[in-house]
């Protein structure tokens, strides 16, 4: 494989798992966390605009996070915003600061994130095995050129294999972070 090929292949299988990670940062599991609020958007001035532009987002302890937006005016905003959200959370506000109490997973509820969990992990090691068949492909379409060697495709073949597992490992070590997480009351 030459370092071209090797190098988009390996940025594309890395950029595939960071996805992985970031979509599994946005799921709840029973502890505050801001990532948790970072799929809101919120009508600013005739705008959505991502909560965490218009607020300032701390967790206080790990059953809450904190809320305060910059202008008081978008409390009313801010909580329509949330409410709308599938997050399942109820927000409180003082006037000044929004409170949301994150509720304990009930061991269903756990179930059916385990099972979403899974499944966007089966989802990058899908996108991961299509990037490795892309890059084959183009080693085949060298090789038909004449540009690489039947001894070339078969090496390259064989290393972009060995990109594939690694990256897949990747993808089976985020994945069991994440169910241990989900799982932990």
């Amino acid at each position: 494989m030459d370092k071209d090929l090797r190098a988009v292949t390996v940025e594309h299988m890395k950029k595939a798992v960071e996805h992985l990670s970031h979509e599994l940062s946005t799921i709840r599991t029973g502890r505050a966390s801001a990532s948790l609020l970072d799929t809101i958007k919120v009508n600013y001035y005739g705008t959505p605009t991502p909560l965490n532009h218009v607020a300032n987002i701390s967790v206080p302890d790990s059953k809450t996070i904190m809320i305060q937006p910059f202008q008081q005016n978008l409390i009313g905003d801010v909580e329509k915003a949330i409410q709308a959200s599938d997050l399942g959370l109820t927000p409180n506000s003082d006037g000044h600061v929004i409170r949301l109490p994150i509720p304990q997973l009930t061991e269903e509820r756990r179930k059916d994130i385990l099972k979403l969990v899974k499944k966007l992990g089966e989802d990058t090691k899908v996108a991961i095995r299509n990037i490795r068949r892309d890059a084959i492909e183009k080693m085949r379409v060298m090789k038909k050129d004449s540009k690489i060697t039947e001894d070339d495709l078969h090496r390259g073949e064989k290393e972009a294999q060995e990109i594939t597992d690694k990256h897949i490992t990747e993808v089976d070590q985020v994945i069991a972070v994440k169910e241990k997480e989900v799982m932990t009351v």
